[in-house]
């Protein structure tokens, strides 16, 4: 029987991250990079490796978006459903690196798909993390309009996590995109009540309001660059801190 090491001096000892689609197609433009499958992997196992509980969320943008889908005419919750399949490609892929690394993991679904990964339930969850496993959550709520970034806050809160880690694809959050403005400001500590007023979408609204319901603190960090995870796991290097006032 498996069982968790010793956790480190971690200021969270059990932690969802939330790892966006778009973050595994490396500089792609669609689709999976290997390698970027694989950085994220390396940063996850080894936090996992110096004892920290982790559990994931993983989206489906990269593959298929069901609000963009709506958007050119198809029926919104058929959309939304073919979002959910595309979370348990990426899902797959994750546990596949993971699993080169040594570590285990499972992969657990909101919808029903025995033939590939365990059915979601929280109790099942709980004890896979307590024996140092790596749990995967895929297909979002099982709900269509509910984006993953609220599915991150749910089982964040069911999983009675320490924190919610976004990953995103710049080192913490701003107030305009950096990447098209060069001179927008970046924020070291936020309240949640900061990034629903100002707007920030660094998540969508409905979590961000889940996250503050249950004083859940959201770290938003660069999932782009090698090692990020596992340094904020330790409070290190540049991040963003969303808490309570």
């Amino acid at each position: 029987m498996s069982t968790a090491p010793q956790a480190p001096n971690f200021p969270y000892k059990r932690v969802l991250l939330k790892v966006s689609g778009e973050a595994l197609m490396g500089k792609g433009a669609a689709g999976v990079d290997p390698e970027m499958v694989d950085m994220v992997a390396a940063d996850i196992a080894d936090v996992a490796a110096m004892g920290g509980q982790v559990c994931l969320v993983v989206g489906g943008g990269n593959i298929f978006r069901g609000l963009a889908a709506a958007a050119k005419g198809m029926d919104r919750v058929q959309g939304d459903y073919a979002g959910m399949l595309a979370t348990v490609i990426n899902a797959l892929m994750l546990q596949n690196a993971l699993e080169k690394r040594n570590v285990e993991t499972r992969v657990m679904t909101a919808i029903h798909m025995a033939s590939i990964a365990e059915p979601y339930i929280r109790r099942r969850a709980v004890r896979h993390m307590e024996k140092g496993r790596v749990v995967i959550f895929a297909a979002g709520t099982g709900n269509p309009f509910f984006t993953t970034d609220t599915a991150a806050a749910l089982r964040a809160n069911e999983m009675e996590c320490d924190a919610l880690f976004k990953g995103t694809q710049v080192d913490g959050v701003y107030s305009e995109d950096p990447r098209v403005n060069p001179n927008a400001e970046r924020y070291e500590q936020l309240t949640y009540m900061d990034a629903l007023a100002r707007n920030l979408k660094v998540m969508d609204a409905a979590a961000i309001s889940l996250a503050r319901e249950n004083a859940l603190p959201i770290i938003v960090f660069n999932m782009h660059a090698p090692g990020a995870f596992a340094a904020a796991m330790k409070g290190e290097g540049r991040f963003t801190r969303i808490i309570e006032d």
